[in-house]
């Protein structure tokens, strides 16, 4: 919630406020990011002036998660430790069904989170009813 005009008020703002997900073929991003010197490709670690790049199917599948419960919880790469991550489950009943993933391991929560990933960009986790987890 912001105060706007001396009111409370619910503002969807993004997450990652400096990244841009663009769906275009890269040569015609390239025209647009030389024209504007805000916009830069984020590179892959590791890789050479290569560009990162987000299935679509990927994409798609993250929004279906952080969109299906009202309080996703967001992680930047390395803000999960692996001991947060926990047991490796398939969802198999609610709006989630035929997801896998890890569970989110959170001492003392009572809560189930499902850790949804997209790409190294960033993960969420997401509200699981405990009867809709298989272990695997």
């Amino acid at each position: 919630k912001v105060v706007r005009r001396g009111k409370r008020i619910v503002e969807e703002v993004p997450v990652l406020q400096d990244l841009l997900f663009v769906h275009e073929l890269k040569s015609v991003l390239d025209e647009v990011v030389e024209q504007t010197t805000t916009l830069q490709y984020r590179y892959i670690h590791g890789a050479y002036c290569k560009p990162m790049t987000v299935a679509e199917a990927e994409m798609t599948r993250f929004i279906h998660a952080v969109t299906s419960t009202e309080s996703p919880r967001y992680y930047l790469p390395g803000e999960l430790t692996p001991q947060q991550c926990g047991r490796q489950v398939r969802i198999i009943g609610g709006p989630l069904c035929g997801y896998e993933g890890q569970l989110l391991s959170i001492r003392g929560s009572k809560v189930k989170r499902l850790i949804v990933r997209l790409s190294d960009v960033v993960a969420a986790a997401v509200e699981v009813k405990p009867e809709d987890i298989q272990l695997l």
